[in-house]
């Protein structure tokens, strides 16, 4: 399977999502798009699983984006409206939901950055709340250098993401920038060396799933929303958001699990 999901016994609600194709750096055909799509509908759908990270396989690349030989062939097929296989029809369908450019996962999802991050893959990341990167790692968007329009999130996301005249470099040079230089302008939380990766992510997932559910729900979908708000609008929003998780469940066990000096358990009501 290209893409394949899982949840670690020993890591209590979350997801790792790996991207397998190291033969191909990790690019995304229609095959990997498909399962990649399926793969973040379940992550949104399961009430079980609060916090996912994503990676790929190998140790040499992240996500070299799309698999140009496989989706571009099919895709022109099917813009001459002519036949294409089951495979490669849902694949292309499920393109903006696999980068998460058109799919709101709800949930924080983390990026262990194993090794290159390039178009697609690069893009997919700029939707993740956390970043940790390998040191052999580097990031590019290379799209204005084939003619193309870097849809998805790279120009909506990466200039509210890193300072104006950074995102402009990356968006407009093409060329790739090293983890060291990711790390300086704000693109990644950190670089750990490629054995620690996954305990680094794994921690940070682990941290994220021990808190209440719906305040973590409810607390990203402001960091979302509020970022493009006016002040006064953003915080009346903040208080509507805020104000209904007083009165949840898992508020209540929290003030319960304090007074009685205990670890809290929340169940996401």
């Amino acid at each position: 399977m290209p893409v394949h999901l899982e949840t670690p016994d020993d890591h209590t609600h979350v997801a790792v999502v790996v991207i397998d194709r190291p033969e191909r750096a990790n690019s995304l055909n229609p095959a990997a798009l498909s399962e990649l799509a399926n793969a973040w509908r379940r992550v949104a759908e399961d009430d079980d699983i609060r916090v996912a990270v994503v990676t790929g396989a190998g140790d040499a690349v992240f996500c070299s984006g799309m698999d140009l030989k496989e989706t571009i062939p099919a895709s022109q097929r099917l813009a001459r409206e002519e036949q294409v296989s089951d495979v490669e029809f849902q694949g292309l369908r499920d393109v903006s939901t696999a980068t998460l450019a058109g799919f709101d996962l709800q949930k924080p999802l983390i990026a262990a950055v194993n090794g290159h991050s390039r178009g697609g893959g690069f893009d997919m990341m700029l939707a993740s709340e956390m970043r940790f990167a390998v040191p052999n790692a580097t990031f590019a968007l290379e799209e204005v250098a084939l003619g193309l329009y870097p849809t998805g999130h790279a120009t909506v996301l990466l200039p509210r993401q890193i300072p104006w005249v950074h995102a402009n470099e990356i968006i407009y040079t093409a060329r790739p920038i090293s983890a060291e230089r990711a790390l300086e302008v704000g693109l990644v939380n950190r670089i750990v060396e490629p054995n620690e990766l996954m305990a680094v992510a794994l921690d940070a997932a682990d941290a994220i799933a021990a808190n209440a559910p719906l305040a973590v729900k409810e607390t990203r979908r402001g960091v979302r929303e509020l970022l493009t708000m006016p002040l006064e609008e953003a915080y009346l929003r903040q208080e509507e958001l805020g104000k209904p998780l007083r009165r949840t469940a898992d508020a209540r066990e929290a003030q319960r699990a304090f007074v009685e000096k205990r670890k809290p358990v929340f169940r996401g009501e």
